[in-house]
């Protein structure tokens, strides 16, 4: 066949409007291209100005900072951000440690929420080495900015505190995120801080006073008026303006002091950062009291009384309502177990955070990462201190417990959460919003990657919100169920098609790196149980239980949403009886020679890690070349295709997730297996794989400890829980040794989690299976909360 010259197609092109092939590639590159980064064209769950204080003036202020140990900010792109910083004078050091952000590294022996009920008020303290703060803060809405609110904060030395060195320093801050603006209000010596006066287009104008209490006149006052050129640069911005003063002439004892104004001449809009600072021997306590400027017929103060009977109230209304919803005293908990439980509960909802910015995302089209489109997200974060941002699969299990303490935070959450979706239905699996969270995340983490999935656990609580609207004529709740549903669809459609496995009704999670020879166990981080053991050599043709079952229940929800709007849901109906069908998922997955449902892929049990061996062949005198001396793999027998009989959570999943069917004897063996010792039983909770693994509790890599190889994890046992409760409930063989393990484990799980909480003061990410020992970062109140669920006994 002749080929036409361009000219002539150009020329046909433009003659019969033909267009040319290299420009229907282009576009179609382009089109791939844009994808990942285009929002699903659908009516958003969230209207633009849903989070205003105008359509939200109740959640419009909030402690929405987690990542500080106490900030507060609006549910605005934009916001002002106020916060805490503090420094013990007398440390040694030069200059002393400041506390900002929650930080493993300061080694703090306790905080947290005590109360918090996620709109009105919270009481938190704050234990330092040698003394402990207290931040308490009350909202009162009246305006059109979302109304006033005032924090006390209470610092009082520990017993062991020299009186001699108790002088501290506390800092409130306000600074600006690229907007707006702030003036100090000094007194007539020009070293207190009186106030802070400021605008914003969030806030119109407002004003942050500093009132002077009782001890005024022992204090010592001091301010610094800068510019900071991000959020994340404070405590530096803070660093940079210190300067050392004398105490007095007859101590002589050398202290930290912020220097006033200092302005620098390139910053472009002027001053963005004020701070207050006063420092004193403990005991001492203060007030911050936010005043919106459109709070016109304000009746008083919320400092003083006032402030103490709004607290009393809200705390006095908070002890009610967890007693009505949760009933952990006719459950017959101690008083000091119910003081745990709602500190687990004021800790999930005291960390929900409001984040803006865009993601850094990447196609197999995009050569370089790109932006996907600014947006805010309203979530909870999994632990203040080393995941302060939002994480797909753990918000799931977070909002089983937010959902049953305000179901309207709940919906708001899983709505912004769902308005993520892009064009192609995925979700990022991992949300870094704003440089605040950015600094917190290493590089390799930043950008997430379009074929990567994370479990759907938001089906989890979505199903209980919805079960009740299923049925209702509420207008609201047909506007949520509508809203809701093609977004569903969206979603599942993403993961039915990029997360298919070789067979028909099998899946399969992407992200796994066959080539690496540095892992034992090639990492699985889509599933949400990281180095849990998988096929040793990832390929295509493996396929996946616990993603099948995710699949089962998904497909279920959307089913039942189509059926209440009327709508054709007849393709989900059918993928559900298929993904729950107990004879096709004992074909695929139940392996006969274990007795246990499993993974399936090319796999070998015999492998290790081993040192590489330097070259053995070198003349005399030679020396060895530089080489890599971390542990490499070794495969000692050739895998081959088949089931991956490690037992332990993934093993689980049927069972978890309610598909396995009562009379099943698989049901009867499943349950035998959890309970035995040798296998997932501790006097803690379930352990995350069996002690007859080959993987149990190894070393993934030189450089990674197990992680869900042998630890306790809460959510796990939760989901473990929950299905129990369904199995000692319903009609079946087995309901008595389904009522007989869950009592035990209950028991054995909510009494070690209290434990740890009153040995260590901490809630944390996972428990060790030998000792019940916390372990991983703390505090870790996402899904470790729902020990509270599991003292209430709710699962539905």
């Amino acid at each position: 066949m002749t080929m036409l010259p361009y000219a002539t197609c150009d020329h046909l092109s433009k003659t019969y409007n033909i267009i040319p092939v290299s420009n229907v590639l282009f576009r179609y590159r382009m089109y791939q291209k844009e994808k990942v980064k285009t929002p699903l064209y659908t009516p958003t769950m969230l209207t633009k100005d849903s989070s205003s204080a105008k359509q939200g003036p109740a959640r419009f202020w909030g402690s929405y900072r987690p990542h500080t140990y106490f900030g507060m900010r609006t549910r605005s792109p934009r916001s002002p951000v106020m916060g805490l910083m503090w420094l013990n004078q007398l440390t040694g050091q030069m200059p002393p440690p400041i506390r900002h952000w929650c930080d493993q590294g300061d080694r703090l022996p306790k905080y947290g929420w005590l109360k918090h009920d996620g709109i009105n008020f919270g009481v938190q303290e704050i234990h330092d080495t040698d003394f402990t703060i207290t931040t308490e803060f009350v909202k009162r809405l009246g305006g059109e900015h979302g109304g006033d609110w005032t924090a006390r904060i209470t610092a009082k030395p520990n017993d062991k505190f020299p009186e001699r060195k108790r002088l501290v320093s506390l800092m409130f801050y306000t600074a600006l995120d690229g907007q707006g603006q702030i003036e100090p209000v000094l007194s007539k010596t020009g070293q207190r801080l009186n106030a802070i006066t400021g605008y914003s287009e969030e806030l119109g104008y407002f004003k942050l006073n500093f009132p002077k209490s009782k001890s005024d006149s022992t204090y010592r006052h001091n301010y610094l008026l800068t510019y900071a050129p991000g959020l994340d640069k404070l405590k530096e911005a803070i660093m940079n303006g210190i300067r050392v003063e004398a105490w007095d002439k007859a101590r002589k004892v050398p202290y930290f002091v912020l220097g006033g104004r200092q302005v620098p001449r390139e910053a472009e809009g002027g001053a963005n950062f004020l701070v207050y600072q006063v420092t004193t021997e403990l005991p001492f306590e203060m007030e911050v009291v936010f005043e919106s400027g459109s709070f016109v017929d304000r009746p008083d103060k919320l400092s003083g009384s006032l402030f103490d009977a709004t607290l009393s109230q809200h705390i006095s209304q908070f002890d009610k309502r967890f007693e009505e919803i949760f009933s952990l005293n006719s459950k017959g908990f101690s008083d000091n177990e119910i003081k745990f439980a709602k500190a687990a509960l004021s800790n999930m909802v005291g960390s929900i955070g409001y984040f803006y910015g865009a993601s850094l995302v990447q196609s197999s089209y995009n050569e370089e990462p790109v932006r996907y489109w600014n947006t805010a997200l309203y979530t909870g974060v999994p632990s203040r201190s080393f995941f302060p941002r939002g994480f797909l699969w753990d918000e799931g299990f977070h909002n089983l417990l937010i959902s049953k303490w305000d179901p309207e935070i709940s919906k708001d959450i899983l709505s912004h959460w769902l308005d993520l979706i892009n064009s192609e239905g995925w979700i990022p699996r991992e949300q870094i919003l704003g440089v605040e969270a950015r600094a917190r995340v290493p590089d390799e983490f930043v950008v997430q990657h379009n074929e990567n999935a994370n479990p759907p656990t938001l089906i989890l609580p979505l199903q209980r919100l919805i079960k009740g609207m299923l049925s209702s004529d509420k207008e609201k709740d047909k506007v949520f169920l509508m809203a809701v549903f093609p977004r569903l669809k969206a979603w599942f459609q993403w993961y039915n098609t990029t997360q298919d496995g070789p067979k028909p009704f099998t899946y399969r999670w992407r992200g796994r790196d066959s080539k690496t020879n540095k892992e034992l166990n090639p990492k699985t981080l889509t599933s949400g149980l990281d180095d849990y053991p998988r096929a040793s050599h990832p390929t295509d043709n493996e396929y996946h239980v616990d993603l099948r079952c995710w699949m089962a229940l998904a497909s279920g929800l959307i089913a039942d949403i189509a059926s209440s709007l009327g709508e054709n849901g007849n393709e989900y109906l059918a993928t559900h009886k298929l993904l729950t069908n107990n004879g096709i998922l004992d074909q695929l997955h139940w392996s006969d020679t274990k007795q246990q449902y499993s993974d399936y892929g090319l796999h070998s049990d015999k492998v290790r890690l081993e040192r590489p061996k330097p070259p053995q062949n070198l003349e005399p005198g030679q020396r060895p070349p530089p080489m890599n001396m971390d542990k490499v793999r070794v495969v000692l027998a050739d895998p081959k295709p088949g089931f991956v009989n490690a037992f332990g959570y993934v093993s689980l999943f049927p069972f978890l997730l309610k598909i396995v069917e009562p009379s099943s004897p698989k049901l009867m063996r499943t349950m035998t297996d959890l309970r035995s010792d040798r296998l997932l039983w501790t006097d803690f909770g379930l352990r995350s794989l069996g002690q007859s693994s080959t993987m149990y509790n190894r070393y993934n890599s030189e450089h990674d400890p197990p992680y869900w190889r042998g630890a306790i994890w809460i959510n796990m046992n939760y989901l473990a829980l929950s299905a129990l409760d369904f199995y000692r409930t319903v009609s079946g063989p087995y309901q008595k040794q389904a009522a007989e393990i869950y009592t035990e484990l209950r028991n054995n799980v909510v009494k070690n989690i209290y434990k740890q909480y009153e040995q260590t003061g901490y809630i944390w990410e996972n428990y060790n299976d030998k000792t019940g020992e916390g372990k991983g970062c703390h505090p870790f109140t996402g899904w470790s909360a729902l020990v509270t669920l599991i003292m209430a006994e709710i699962y539905e």
